[in-house]
């Protein structure tokens, strides 16, 4: 099957593997989590009608300001961006014609966008016998010559958490050889912000960290992310982004997601939760499972090579599971799922229950 390279978008994934859309189906495909976008922004709608009429702030405020404020770093030090994949957009175009290392499996736009730029990539490839964490030492050895390091953390597809001391110890390899280490969070928000790396940024200048509102607020459809870099590298790398990339909705909507503390901690609380339970479910019937961090994580069947029979059988049942077949190094064999409401959660592991009972 010639499948999709991201989740989300199901009928697109039905279309593909050249099977009828059930009527109703579950999408674990994506990693948005199921309760929805925080109160205010329905309770202020009528309000936040005006900005439709208005051009955007230039600069996406209130929402750099904010972000700024949040993270304790200056606003020349962020660049708000059409959703996370805007950024990556950037710097590809960076690194136009130089090598980049990337740690597989990793999220496809790194290598679409790098790609489209000519950039050479230079692979280090993460394995299940390792619990799928970081080989330090060959990447430190990669690094040479390159101009870049990608590394998402928590890990997609795997959800597996890297240590804060790890990075550091590749962003001090990375600055000695004179290549930049960007860091990926888009899912750190599920973790905490003592997770991340953005404290670091002043140890750092070859620093650059990218995050994304869509996951934890549930608001992909506002594309909205965001970068962090010192203040010269961020102006370097911005050179020819568009005008206006940050629409007024969207830079509102933002500012005002970053004081939703209670939110927060409802939806982590409400994804460890279920994210535990799952677990234990493929545990129990002899899958193996990745040691996620985040609001999703990955498995395999006991069985692997019944990978493509499980998958279609799960489609049939309108149950929309994200594929590996676009993942260096898991190539179809394991699976991610989304966390959803509990509800939704029940209802996947009964019919992988039922299939995995008479396979």
């Amino acid at each position: 099957m010639n499948l999709p390279d991201h989740g989300a978008n199901p009928h697109l994934l039905y279309e593909k593997a050249g099977m009828e859309q059930p009527k109703r189906i579950l999408d674990f495909s994506e990693n948005v989590h199921p309760f929805g976008p925080p109160a205010f922004i329905e309770e202020s709608w009528a309000e936040m009608r005006g900005l439709i009429g208005r051009y955007p702030d230039p600069d996406a405020e209130p929402f750099r300001s904010a972000a700024a404020n949040f993270h304790s770093v200056s606003a020349e030090q962020i660049a708000a961006a059409n959703g996370a994949a805007e950024v990556f957009t950037w710097l590809a175009r960076r690194y136009r014609g130089k090598r980049v290392v990337l740690i597989e499996p990793a999220f496809s736009e790194y290598r679409k966008s790098l790609e489209a730029e000519q950039v050479e990539i230079k692979a280090v490839q993460l394995t299940a016998e390792s619990g799928w964490h970081l080989p330090i030492d060959e990447i430190a050895r990669a690094v040479a010559g390159c101009a870049a390091l990608y590394i998402c953390n928590p890990h997609n597809p795997t959800g597996v958490k890297a240590r804060v001391e790890d990075l550091l110890q590749l962003a001090q390899r990375c600055r000695e050889v004179g290549c930049e280490l960007v860091v990926d969070e888009a899912f750190i928000d599920f973790i905490g912000e003592q997770a991340s790396i953005i404290p670091h940024l002043p140890e750092f200048p070859n620093l650059i960290v990218v995050r994304s509102m869509t996951k934890m607020y549930a608001i992909p459809g506002l594309r909205l992310g965001y970068v962090i870099a010192e203040a010269p590298l961020l102006s370097e790398l911005t050179k020819g982004a568009a005008h206006w990339n940050v629409n007024a909705l969207s830079a509102n909507i933002g500012a005002c997601c970053f004081s939703e503390f209670e939110y927060r901690d409802n939806v982590i609380r409400a994804a460890n939760r279920e994210r535990q339970q799952m677990t234990e479910f493929l545990v129990e019937h002899g899958c193996l499972v990745t040691n996620a961090a985040a609001n999703f994580l990955t498995f395999q069947l006991p069985h692997p090579e019944q990978s493509e029979a499980f998958f279609t059988a799960m489609l049939k049942a309108g149950i929309v599971l994200r594929h590996t077949k676009s993942f260096c190094g898991m190539d179809g064999q394991w699976f991610r799922i989304g966390m959803k409401s509990e509800e939704q959660m029940k209802e996947l592991r009964k019919e992988m229950a039922n299939w995995l009972k008479g396979h």
